[in-house]
C-alpha cells in the first residue's frame, strides 16, 4: 500500500528548474532508497515531502505530494505534517542540551509536559533507535559529548519521539566509521516494521543491503526506479547501468 504518492511534481529555485515532472509510489512500511550522483536532486525531493523546502525563499512547486491521500501542499497544518514525517540529517545534529531534553523538545513543544509522560517517551525513543542502552546513566549529560554514531542515534531518537509515521534520512551515515554506519543500517531495517523510511544515500553497497526499492536520480529527473534487486541486477535504462556500475558519478 503506498503511503506517499508523488504525483507529476516540479521545482524550482527561483528561475533554475530542480526537479522534473517526479511521479512514483513509495509503500508502507518499506524503506525506499534514492541514488545518483551529487545535485541531482534527491535531497531536495526528500525536503519537499516534509515541505522543509517552504523555508527555501523563491521556492515553487507544482505537482501533488498526497500523504495517506492527503495534499501535503493543500490546506493542512505544516507543524503537524512535519509531526508525521520526522527527518534524520546527513550531520549527526543534536541540541547543545542533555540527551534528555534532546529528545523530550518534540514531545513538549506539542504540549506534553507531565514528567511521568516524557521519562516513558524518552526511554522508549532511546530503546527504538537502539541507543537506551549506552546512555541509560548519561541523561544529563550534553548530547554533543557522545561519539558521532551515538549522536545520529539520539537524532534519530529525537525524531521518533513524536511518534511519526514516515522517517526521511539524508544520508545518515556518511560521517560515520563503518563500525557505527552498520550500527545504523540494523536499526534503519528494524525500524520499517513501524515506519516508512525514505533514504538518500551515496553509498550503492547500502541501497543494496538495506532498501526495498530504489529510485535512481539524474538532473533532476527520476531515471528508473524499481524493486532494489531488479534495479541493481538488470537495469532498464543505460544510464543506470553506467551509474551503478561506476562508469560515472
Amino acid at each position: 500500500m503506498s503511503k506517499i504518492v508523488i504525483d507529476k511534481l516540479n521545482l524550482f529555485y527561483g528561475k533554475f528548474q530542480a526537479l522534473y515532472n517526479i511521479s512514483m509510489n513509495i509503500r508502507e512500511n518499506e524503506i525506499t532508497a534514492l541514488i545518483g550522483p551529487s545535485g541531482c536532486g534527491k535531497s531536495t525531493l526528500l525536503k519537499t515531502i516534509n515541505r522543509m523546502n517552504d523555508l527555501v525563499p523563491d521556492c515553487s512547486i507544482s505537482g501533488r505530494v498526497l500523504l495517506d491521500d492527503e495534499d501535503i501542499y493543500g490546506d493542512i497544518d505544516v507543524n503537524q505534517l512535519r509531526k508525521r514525517i520526522g527527518m534524520v540529517f546527513q550531520k549527526p545534529n543534536p541540541f547543545p542540551m542533555s540527551i534528555y531534553d534532546n529528545i523530550a523538545y518534540g514531545p513538549r513543544t506539542h504540549g506534553i509536559k507531565s514528567k511521568v509522560i516524557l521519562d516513558e517517551i524518552v526511554e522508549n525513543s532511546l530503546r527504538k533507535a537502539a541507543v537506551w542502552e549506552e546512555v541509560r546513566d548519561r541523561l544529563k549529560k550534553s548530547a554533543l559529548s557522545l561519539s558521532g554514531g551515538q549522536q545520529q542515534r539520539i537524532c534519530i531518537a529525537r525524531a521518533l519521539a513524536v511518534n511519526p509515521e514516515v522517517l526521511l534520512m539524508d544520508e545518515p551515515t556518511s560521517a560515520l566509521d563503518p563500525v557505527s554506519t552498520s550500527k545504523i543500517e540494523d536499526l534503519i531495517l528494524d525500524l520499517k516494521k513501524n515506519y516508512t523510511i525514505v533514504i538518500v544515500t551515496h553509498n550503492m553497497q547500502q541501497a543494496l543491503r538495506i532498501s526495498d526499492r530504489t529510485a535512481f536520480f539524474l538532473n533532476g529527473r527520476l531515471i528508473e526506479y524499481d524493486e532494489t534487486e531488479k534495479l541493481f541486477s538488470m537495469p532498464k535504462d543505460k544510464r543506470t547501468e553506467d551509474y551503478i556500475t561506476g562508469r560515472f558519478g
